[in-house]
C-alpha cells in the first residue's frame, strides 16, 4: 500500500509544490548553517573581548593616573607639613636655648649675691645625697 501523495510524481509542479529535499540535503543545510552561526558567535565573542581588552587597558592607565596624580599630591602635602614641623621645631628649639641661657645668668647672679646661703645649701644637698645613696 502506498499513499499515492507521498510520491515525487504525485506532486503537481502547477500547482506550486515543489519536490522536498531529502534527508542528506537538510542535514547538511543544516551543518552549513550551523557553521555559519558558530563562525558569527566567534567573531562577535572575539569583538566584545576586543572591546573588553580595551576598556580594561583603558581603565588600567586612568587608574594609573589617578594614582600618580594623588601620590603627588601625597608628596607635596608630606613636605609642606615637614618644611612647617621644621620651621616649627626650630623656634622652639630657640625658644629654649634663650630661656637657658636667661636661667643660667639668673643662677650665677643668685650666686654671686647669695654666696654663703648656696655653699651651705650644696653642702646640705651632697650630704642627704650621700645619705641616699648608702642605703
Amino acid at each position: 500500500m502506498s499513499n499515492p501523495f507521498s510520491t515525487p510524481e504525485s506532486l503537481d509542479p502547477e500547482a506550486g509544490f515543489t519536490q522536498t529535499p531529502s534527508i542528506g540535503q537538510a542535514a547538511n543545510d543544516l551543518r552549513a548553517a550551523a557553521g555559519e552561526k558558530a563562525r558569527e558567535f566567534v567573531h562577535a565573542a572575539e569583538t566584545k573581548a576586543s572591546e573588553l581588552k580595551e576598556r580594561a587597558v583603558g581603565s588600567a592607565q586612568q587608574m594609573r593616573e589617578t594614582a600618580t596624580e594623588k601620590a603627588t599630591a601625597f608628596k607635596s602635602a608630606a613636605t609642606e607639613k615637614a618644611q612647617h614641623l621644621k620651621e616649627t621645631a626650630a623656634c622652639q628649639w630657640d625658644d629654649t636655648r634663650v630661656k637657658a641661657r636667661e636661667l643660667h645668668v639668673t643662677a650665677e647672679d643668685y650666686i654671686r649675691q647669695n654666696p654663703t646661703k648656696c655653699v651651705i645649701s650644696a653642702l646640705g644637698l651632697g650630704f642627704l645625697i650621700g645619705l641616699i645613696a648608702r642605703r
